[in-house]
């Protein structure tokens, strides 16, 4: 069974990012509102599906929802974009902040 993390936007430009094994299932909730939607997306106005990926175990894709959870803005604009050039750079950045250089 594949397991999903996901980037919704609002239309007020809100970023929210969620993971399931149900994709179509659960962004359905997410764009209705459905009771089961997360409070976020709930309390927050129309979101669409901006970005996916698929992952084989519910481990795999915990640890990618958290990872994604920890990036910048920019990083996640730059990943919903496709834009590796920029992806990598801002990675590098990040890595050279933290080294002190």
């Amino acid at each position: 069974m594949p397991y999903y993390v996901y980037i919704l936007r609002s239309t007020s430009n809100k970023l929210y990012i969620g993971q399931t094994n149900s994709h179509d299932k659960r962004t359905l909730q997410h764009l209705t509102k459905d009771e089961k939607a997360a409070k976020y997306t709930k309390d927050n106005d129309g979101f669409k599906l901006v970005y996916q990926e698929e992952y084989a175990t519910r481990l795999e894709v915990m640890r990618r929802e958290k990872q994604l959870k920890g990036w910048s803005r920019s990083k996640k604009e730059a990943l919903i974009k496709g834009d590796s050039v920029k992806l990598k750079k801002l990675s590098k950045s990040r890595a050279l902040l933290n080294s002190g250089g």
